[in-house]
């Protein structure tokens, strides 16, 4: 993604230059008078950030706007950034990038992102790119504004996806059952009669869905025109436009094929492989005793279409029998889209250490199912239409367990947790329940272990360990080991869960095991509500450590022999050999 910057003062060049120190490789300042470097940015980057007035901008770009070929999902996202940086305004292509660029000009350069379409400023998924992560698309743009301005104005709108892709939410006046619609969105497949009848054609908004993978097999040496006429016509017997088409897939010994790798580039579609064992155990309509000599599979073609069409959804099904040529075969498979699970993490609590990521899946996320808490952090995040399932402390598991079920319904869900989901939060027991048929997406967040450790300074510096003190889950005797085990090993140990009313002992007998093998000036360092309002940071040592002033919203650290208080912040080196007096010349500290 290249990013073109436009600037008229020395002002702007100095915050161009920020951008290009903040995003190295990616941004670049464009050089000359400022009319025409704005112009050569908009024909040849993938956005732009111009640092001048926005009428100025548009008295340039409105030209070129004009010009045939000229369309707002082809032309580069333009945003406009003030003299005194106040503000970042998203003026073109707002919904193919311009949103994002502008939240990401102010995390670098400070100030508010603008952003005005209705779509943003109503948390409304916008239509135009409506599911683009999915693979969805636009089949014919004209009914985008009378289909859009329904959905806005709350009129009842049908939607039509009978294929249960995991959508995105929208608003409440789009249902499956809506009653004298206004208009249809129809995804995968042609609206149903009874809503093609209650609306024209300029108020039903289709969207191609890739729901085919086609198998290719050849001869050595195949050209790629014969290899893309047999997906031609495969393709022509299914009735389907090249669009429906989501990956080309092949055996793992045509890996490097020329003529079926260059067809699966030509298409923009990867090219997925599989080994002969794998396609063997494919039930196909046509085996070939002479392909299985050959290659040690009766079927390549219908085989992989069939596997990888699989791989990518619930189920799948034989669309179009292969079909050969002189040196190729194809064969088309059809999948069925599963449910997709978002187990997300929000981080330590403070907005600003919550992911781009986190944010971007919580919009794609049609419910969203956490603990009632950590969902009031992130309401305002939420598209308009989203379902929320909130549940109180003590439910982990059956808030995975609905997450879970919701996926394998084909909803698209989001998990959400504090911290990182990965860590004594809700990843594992999430995947203890989730099969295979359902898309699961990691989302990491920061640490509650990370966040304290940098408000302390950098005790987690060199290896060390996490250990909950929670038994709820873990018997004492368990977590008494591992206490035992990082105590001798020397180890910088994170305490999660020390301390609670019901719970009131086993953090001092934590503390006495790790006393018994390091001195009592060791540095321990604990952070209650940490980036939260109400934050307290405590640096302390393991002689004067008392544990009555920790609870469960504190996170302890406890150095190892090696750790140190240097300039009233708690370090543990890296193990490099230095000291903050080596003496000049000597090797000084590596970072």
């Amino acid at each position: 993604m290249r990013t073109g910057l436009v600037a008229a003062t020395a002002g702007g060049r100095a915050a161009a230059e920020e951008l290009v120190r903040a995003w190295p490789g990616a941004a670049e300042i464009v050089e000359g008078p400022v009319a025409a470097a704005l112009r050569t940015a908009f024909g040849t980057c993938d956005q732009v950030v111009a640092f001048l007035a926005v009428g100025a901008a548009v008295r340039v770009l409105a030209p070129l706007l004009a010009a045939p070929g000229s369309h707002k999902a082809a032309d580069p996202p333009v945003v406009c950034v003030d003299e005194a940086r106040r503000h970042a305004i998203a003026l073109l292509g707002t919904h193919h990038g311009a949103g994002g660029l502008a939240e990401a000009v102010t995390a670098v350069l400070g100030g508010t992102p603008v952003i005005t379409t209705a779509s943003d400023s109503t948390r409304t998924a916008a239509l135009d790119t409506f599911g683009a992560h999915l693979g969805l698309r636009v089949a014919d743009p004209a009914p985008l504004a009378a289909v859009g301005t329904a959905v806005m104005s709350g009129a009842p709108v049908r939607l039509d996806n009978p294929e249960r892709w995991p959508l995105p939410p929208l608003p409440p006046n789009v249902t499956p059952d809506a009653h004298a619609p206004e208009a249809v969105i129809s995804v995968g497949r042609t609206p149903s009669a009874s809503a093609e009848s209650e609306v024209s054609r300029e108020t039903t908004l289709a969207y191609d869905a890739p729901d085919l993978v086609v198998g290719v097999g050849s001869a050595r040496g195949v050209a790629t025109s014969e290899v893309r006429e047999v997906i031609d016509g495969v393709l022509r017997a299914s009735g389907r436009d090249p669009s429906a088409l989501r990956a080309v897939a092949t055996i793992d010994l045509k890996a490097d094929e020329t003529g079926i790798v260059e067809a699966a580039r030509e298409l923009g579609l990867p090219l997925r492989t599989y080994p002969a064992a794998d396609l063997a155990a494919e039930d196909v309509p046509t085996p070939s005793a002479t392909v299985q000599a050959a290659v040690g599979t009766p079927s390549v073609a219908e085989a992989a279409a069939l596997r990888a069409a699989r791989d990518a959804g619930r189920s799948a099904e034989l669309l179009v029998t292969k079909h050969t040529s002189a040196h190729a075969t194809a064969a088309l498979a059809r999948l069925r889209p599963r449910g997709r699970l978002a187990v997300i993490g929000l981080g330590p609590g403070d907005r600003d250490l919550l992911t781009p990521a986190a944010r971007t899946e919580l919009a794609r996320s049609s419910v969203v199912v956490g603990l009632d808490q950590y969902l009031d952090q992130v309401r305002d995040l939420l598209r308009a239409g989203t379902s929320v399932r909130a549940s109180g402390l003590g439910q982990e598991e059956e808030r995975a367990r609905t997450a879970v079920r919701l996926a394998a319904e084909g909803h698209a869900v989001a998990l959400i947790g504090s911290g990182d989901a990965g860590v004594y939060a809700m990843a594992a027991p999430a995947l203890e329940l989730a099969g295979r048929d359902i898309d699961v997406v990691g989302v990491p967040g920061i640490t509650a272990a990370t966040a304290a450790a940098h408000l302390l300074g950098a005790p987690l510096g060199h290896d060390h360990a996490l250990i909950s003190l929670s038994d709820l889950h873990t018997p004492w005797a368990a977590i008494e080991r591992r206490i035992r085990a990082v105590a001798e090993a020397d180890l910088v140990v994170c305490l999660y869960n020390p301390r609670s009313r019901g719970r009131d002992w086993q953090l001092a007998h934590a503390m006495a095991r790790l006393a018994a093998h390091r001195p009592p000036d060791t540095p321990v360092g604990y952070v209650r509500e940490a980036t939260r309002p109400g934050q307290r940071v405590t640096l302390t040592t393991l002689g004067a450590f008392d544990p009555s002033e920790v609870d469960m919203r504190t996170v302890v650290i406890v150095g190892s022999s090696q750790s140190r208080v240097l300039a009233g912040r708690f370090v543990t080196p890296r193990g490099y050999r230095w000291s903050p007096h080596t003496a000049p010349g000597a090797d000084g500290p590596r970072g």
